[in-house]
């Protein structure tokens, strides 16, 4: 063992997807190799700081998760065997232990991320799967992201389980063919990571940096393999452009500041520049998606020295497009903030009287915030110091888990 001190919940959550890709890889049972993959974190948690953690802390879980399926299997088929007379197979068949920690250097959370979005399941199904899989999201976080109850998410992530393991389809590394049909499925995964580290949805924590960097990696990594597909270099070049801001998003106490209040000499120029370059050349391939008009939403803001100098007609040009292509409520919030700007408050706000309706919204604190703040620039200040209060009890009680 190595005489490193144990650091807490960060590095088990670093690694546990990439642990869980590991098994889940190699025995092929998804939900057994969750439970197995939480028994090790569990047993790394109560051994770790009294012992010290290990040189190799990845292939240390690999191992104790890989013997806990083993004994699972073993089990297992020692249940079938009393159960009924037919020739079952004999546990010599199950994969041994050394066998993944074989792969222990490898980095199995891409192809975790891929095997997640499973054919049994459906594409919104496949997607709560592996945030919780890959993401580390909690199902409440997850429920946030798809604006329903907590509750309901957990039946649907509870369902995707046993419908992987009933559709009598491997749970197994993907073809070629079928990754580029999952590809969509992964890239949303990907956004929704990344959306969570920037603005987190619950917790004490107002950003988790750990999880929109593994998000940006993870997404490097597909552009990598796919260099020429435009929407994934939309969604990195959306990452990047939007991670740049990171270091002005925050004050001395740890409050949010708001984009137009932010020092943008401290954005990172190196990142803008990249994300630029990406945006640029994936538009110009002749077919725009979704992740290429909000990366370009993005660099209008990026590109702004000042915030009265941003190009509110052109933002509200691009997210005209983006109504046109998605249903997102979001959109259509972030669509009359833009009129507004352009147009004048009024006109914004009569905007917003649509999605009071809309359920996927009712009770989001982005909604009252958004109206506050053109009641705000309309000079209705009574108004808005209300809405103002409402976005923050419901922003509030979303983080502790209660509701307003």
């Amino acid at each position: 063992m190595a005489h490193v001190t144990f650091t807490g919940e960060h590095l088990l959550r670093d690694l546990a997807p990439q642990v869980l890709g590991a098994v889940a890889r190699r025995f092929g049972d998804f939900a057994a190799s969750e439970d197995a993959v939480q028994e090790a974190l569990t047993a790394a948690a109560m051994q770790w700081p009294e012992q010290g953690v290990p040189e190799n802390p990845r292939a240390w879980l690999i191992h104790v998760a890989a013997r806990r399926m083993t004994d699972h299997l073993r089990a297992e088929f020692a249940r079938r065997r009393r159960e009924t007379t037919l020739v079952m197979e004999t546990p010599d068949a199950v994969p041994a232990p050394d066998s993944v920690e074989d792969s222990a250097e490898q980095d199995d959370t891409l192809i975790l991320l891929y095997m997640s979005c499973h054919p049994a399941l459906t594409r919104p199904t496949a997607i709560a799967l592996t945030l919780r899989a890959v993401g580390g999201l909690t199902t409440e976080q997850i429920a946030n992201a798809f604006l329903v109850p907590e509750a309901t998410m957990a039946q649907r992530i509870s369902r995707a389980k046993q419908n992987i393991k009933s559709s009598g389809v491997p749970f197994q590394v993907p073809t070629e063919e079928e990754r580029a049909q999952r590809l969509r499925a992964v890239l949303h995964v990907l956004y929704l990571v990344f959306s969570e580290g920037y603005t987190s949805s619950s917790g004490p924590d107002l950003q988790r940096t750990d999880l929109s960097t593994e998000a940006i990696r993870l997404t490097r990594a597909v552009h990598g393999l796919l260099p020429d597909d435009g929407e994934v270099a939309g969604l990195l070049a959306l990452m990047l452009l939007t991670d740049a801001r990171r270091p002005a998003r925050t004050g001395a106490d740890g409050e949010l500041v708001p984009l137009t209040e932010q020092d943008r000499s401290l954005w990172d120029q190196r990142a803008i520049a990249e994300g630029v370059a990406l945006v640029t050349a994936a538009l110009s391939t002749g077919s725009i998606g979704e992740y290429q008009v909000q990366a370009a939403i993005a660099a209008v803001h990026d590109e702004a020295t000042r915030a009265e100098d941003t190009d509110w007609p052109q933002i509200l040009e691009l997210y005209g497009l983006l109504k046109r292509m998605s249903d997102n409520p979001m959109v259509t919030l972030n669509h009359a903030i833009a009129v507004a700007m352009v147009h004048g408050a009024p006109a914004g706000l009569e905007l917003l009287r649509a999605l009071d309706a809309d359920e996927r919204l009712a009770g989001h604190h982005r909604l009252d915030a958004v109206r506050a703040h053109l009641l705000e620039r309309a000079g209705d200040h009574h108004d808005a110091i209300a809405n103002y209060r409402a976005a923050a009890d419901r922003e509030r009680a979303s983080r502790n888990g209660t509701t307003s």
